[in-house]
């Protein structure tokens, strides 16, 4: 029985085309007990293949961590099997505020030892021990206060294109590099202030706010669903809207609209811009942030060394990148030298 892709991206991609069906892209998570992840792992596969979902799906002892995109034609029968689940049944479902068929080419269903790369050793805390949910008018609320310190516990390539104003941005790479700054940074203020956190879709604060409470924060919230509920909720609802720019998300997307405003600068001319891509040079992928023209002029990469590569034939590439150990993840942290409006 097939348990892999079979299928290239390419060939995805004209199979969408061809299709002509609209698809939801969808991201969600549950903490768990999940006795054998590889067998969970192969029964989703087998399911979510036959419902032609594409996405990158983690499972782990601890639970699930899932983004993924689904024809919305079978959104109920998508439902269903997640409700057929003892420990999905009724899960919160981040729907994209921006849709794109193609946010995911492949299904990728992968066991990790956890669902988020924290780096953090889980028994010297409690993690269910975890900061109070808000919705987006509470959230609203909190972050008016005076006593509430707003806390971004995304990475710098994300908070770039956006944050909620007033929100504390830590320079970081990672997000267990957030942790201890913060902590630090913050250590006057763990008995009177409110410590107040969001994220992407909910996941990194769900385990931050039980660190920072095992830490000694007294009062620790977090919002619930992160930035893509509480967009979906403000508008809904009509709540003002205290989020500016752009959401990062993990996808072909690389991020959604949220506000008009364009915080961030191109980072080879420095003009406003805030359109996340990869370097086209196959042997680098950097993710870094460039605009219309200096994609044209940069055929769409880095630096004027990648221009050259991308240049030559195919085959060419391919002979300069055997035996060498290069990083071809495709959201490769957005930092380096060539980047001169990069700060």
């Amino acid at each position: 029985m097939q348990l892999y892709n079979t299928l290239s991206a390419k060939e995805r991609e004209a199979l969408i085309e061809e299709a002509g069906q609209d698809r939801l892209t969808i991201s969600f998570y549950q903490y768990a007990h999940i006795g054998n992840p590889s067998i969970f792992r192969n029964h989703l596969f087998i399911h979510w293949n036959d419902l032609d979902v594409l996405g990158r799906i983690y499972v782990a002892h601890e639970g699930i961590n899932a983004q993924l995109s689904v024809p919305a034609a079978n959104f109920e029968a998508f439902k269903a099997h997640l409700d057929s689940i003892s420990f999905l049944k009724d899960v919160r479902l981040n729907i994209a505020i921006e849709q794109d068929n193609k946010s995911f080419l492949k299904l990728k269903v992968k066991v990790r030892k956890k669902i988020l790369a924290d780096g953090l050793n889980d028994a010297t805390f409690d993690v269910t021990n975890k900061g109070v949910h808000v919705n987006a008018q509470k959230f609203n609320e909190l972050i008016e206060d005076p006593d509430t310190i707003l806390v971004d516990m995304r990475n710098h390539y994300e908070s770039e294109i956006g944050h909620f104003k007033n929100a504390i941005t830590p320079d970081v790479d990672t997000f267990r590099d957030s942790l201890d700054i913060i902590e630090k940074d913050l250590e006057a203020f763990k008995e009177d202030k409110k410590l107040v956190m969001y994220c992407t879709g909910g996941i990194r604060c769900e385990k931050a706010s039980a660190y920072y409470k095992h830490k000694g924060f007294k009062n620790v919230f977090q919002l619930e669903g992160g930035i893509i509920e509480y967009a979906r909720q403000a508008k809904d609802q009509n709540l003002e809207n205290k989020f500016i720019g752009k959401n990062f998300v993990f996808d072909h997307r690389r991020g959604e609209r949220i506000s008009e405003d364009v915080i961030s600068h191109c980072h080879q001319c420095g003009q406003p811009c805030d359109t996340h891509v990869n370097c086209a040079n196959e042997a680098c992928h950097l993710l870094f942030i460039q605009c219309e023209d200096c994609a044209k002029k940069m055929n769409d990469c880095c630096s004027n060394e990648c221009k050259e590569i991308h240049a030559l034939p195919y085959e060419e590439q391919k002979a300069l990148r055997k035996g060498k150990t290069v990083s071809n993840k495709i959201f490769k942290k957005g930092r380096s030298e060539v980047l001169k409006f990069k700060k």
